[in-house]
């Protein structure tokens, strides 16, 4: 540190009216003794006093380098002397050179909030680091309206935090408000039973598990909750019905006569049980490639004609034998009393079921054929309800999706949400397909890390991003996604904060913590 120095005022002003540093040395500060200003009038009016030049202990030498604004060296000053002698003693900065784009983060309308307040935390936008809210519940009820599908989206390789997120989001939040109910297709195995059990557990809610074993519950396929709510219902139950032989025929469904021959079987089942008890599976599967004669809608046709619809029988009862023998301690008997819709929450425990073959799928798609009857009855209306498809590929990249696409559009009339996750839309979605139709209707994407360029660019194409959003999705970090929502909105990176208790009941991947503390570790 260099010794003070002292210079006269005569020595002083002339440097520092043409902004020359007064002392060449960056370790030497200059104290000034001038008691005409720093006890100048101004310091005595009230209100103007507060444009006094600050006073400055004589001798005082800044020992950490750092110097005061209005001391620093090498800052031009006030040109007029006279206004100086008056108190009016301050540094006329010079701006830094910078651009239009550098000077967007100075207007604070440009890195406000992405989202209102009102819905569910959600998260912290990274640029901003305000709380971020989402439900689409609120979003479609907003004024003006931000959404115009419930409908929704998350994408994320594994390991990134999209099954946390979803559980937190969309699972345990809402369910602490009034009138919220939430339904999950739980599909990961932890230890036994489906991930979200610890939460179904905490909630007091309803656990639906299905094995193969008999273990499980039984699901009617005939159950009334689908067929004995109005024609919808069984126009569904029929949709149903054809999708279970291309789903027993790896793809193949059903043709024109096959289809025919199903329908006049199901509608004699309809009239044998009308008035008594709950048909079954097997009732169909008795009355497939049987031709009743009293049917007046077979009046009119050939020996030839009836004689291939009862080959056409005999084939569908042959996919439906296939049905009952291999996957019969699911779908062979009556509904179990335990698949109800009572609770606030309410999981499919699907992950003991094979991940090959189609029982995962017929059961999602029954399922959500049970729950839109359900929701039907004036007892269930008026809930919100939130549906987690974990593993959606398994509906929306098969025969289902076609049921699935047709579902959605009764959503916003029953208060339902689809939630739909999925690992990289390009292979678990077939392009064109029903499955991808779906897809694009949802209005509310959530994007997690994409290691591959090609799932990555399929993101970009799909959800209409900024090309280069490709790159930034690649390196996302865990637990960070990108927030798509609405048609024109921009795509936002958002940070999912939780609980300490919300980390507990939600990460089954203990990388997740390991990798990102930081992430993990924020109340």
């Amino acid at each position: 540190m260099g010794a003070v120095e002292e210079l006269s005022k005569e020595a002083i002003t002339e440097p520092r009216e043409q902004g020359i540093p007064l002392i060449p040395g960056a370790e030497q500060t200059v104290i000034i003794d001038e008691p005409e200003a720093r006890g100048s009038w101004i310091r005595r009016v009230p209100v103007l006093r507060m444009f006094a030049a600050p006073e400055i202990e004589q001798a005082q030498v800044v020992e950490s380098g750092e110097w005061p604004p209005y001391a620093e060296q090498g800052t031009r000053l006030r040109f007029n002397e006279r206004r100086a002698k008056n108190g009016f003693y301050a540094p006329a900065f010079q701006g830094a050179p910078t651009t239009t784009r550098q000077a967007e983060i100075l207007n604070t309308a440009l890195i406000a909030a992405p989202t209102g307040v009102e819905g569910v935390a959600a998260g912290r936008d990274v640029l901003s680091q305000t709380a971020i809210s989402k439900d689409p519940f609120t979003d479609y009820n907003s004024t003006p309206r931000r959404i115009t599908s419930t409908n929704v989206l998350v994408v994320g390789d594994v390991g990134a935090g999209k099954s946390a997120y979803t559980k937190t989001v969309y699972v345990i939040r809402p369910l602490i408000l009034r009138h919220r109910r939430a339904v999950v297709f739980d599909k990961k195995n932890e230890k036994g039973e489906g991930e979200y059990s610890p939460i179904v557990r905490e909630f007091g809610g309803d656990h639906i598990k299905f094995a193969m074993d008999g273990s499980g519950v039984i699901f009617n396929i005939m159950d009334p909750a689908i067929s004995g709510v109005n024609d919808d219902g069984l126009n569904n139950q029929l949709v149903y019905l054809n999708t279970i032989p291309a789903l027993i025929r790896e793809g193949k469904g059903p043709d024109e006569w096959e289809r025919k021959a199903l329908r006049l079987a199901y509608r004699s089942m309809m009239r044998n049980f009308e008035g008594s008890r709950t048909p079954t599976t097997a009732d169909l599967h008795d009355l497939l490639g049987v031709i009743d004669r009293n049917d007046a809608t077979l009046a009119d046709m050939s020996p030839a004609t009836l004689e291939r619809l009862h080959e056409s029988g005999i084939s569908m009862r042959f996919c439906f034998n296939e049905l009952l023998e291999t996957y019969g301690s699911i779908f062979d008997g009556e509904t179990s009393k335990k698949v109800r819709l009572n609770k606030t929450l309410t999981s499919f425990d699907i992950s003991q079921l094979p991940d090959t073959g189609p029982a995962i799928p017929m059961v999602m798609g029954l399922a959500n054929l049970w729950l839109l009857g359900t929701v039907r009855r004036p007892e269930y209306r008026g809930i919100r309800t939130n549906v987690i498809n974990e593993e959606a590929g398994h509906i929306l990249g098969g025969p289902l999706a076609v049921q699935q696409r047709s579902n959605i559009k009764l959503s916003r009339g029953l208060g339902l949400s689809n939630i739909y996750n999925i690992h990289k839309g390009a292979t678990d979605v077939p392009a064109g397909s029903p499955g991808m139709a779906v897809i694009e209707e949802a209005q509310t994407v959530h994007i997690f890390r994409q290691d591959k360029p090609e799932a990555a660019q399929w993101c970009v194409r799909t959800f209409g991003l900024n090309p280069e959003s490709a790159n930034d999705i690649m390196v996302l970090r865990n637990g960070h996604h990108l927030l798509k929502s609405g048609a024109d909105a921009p795509e936002v990176e958002i940070e999912h904060v939780r609980s300490a208790w919300e980390v507990d009941m939600t990460d089954t991947d203990s990388a997740l913590r390991e990798t990102d503390s930081a992430y993990a570790d924020v109340a």
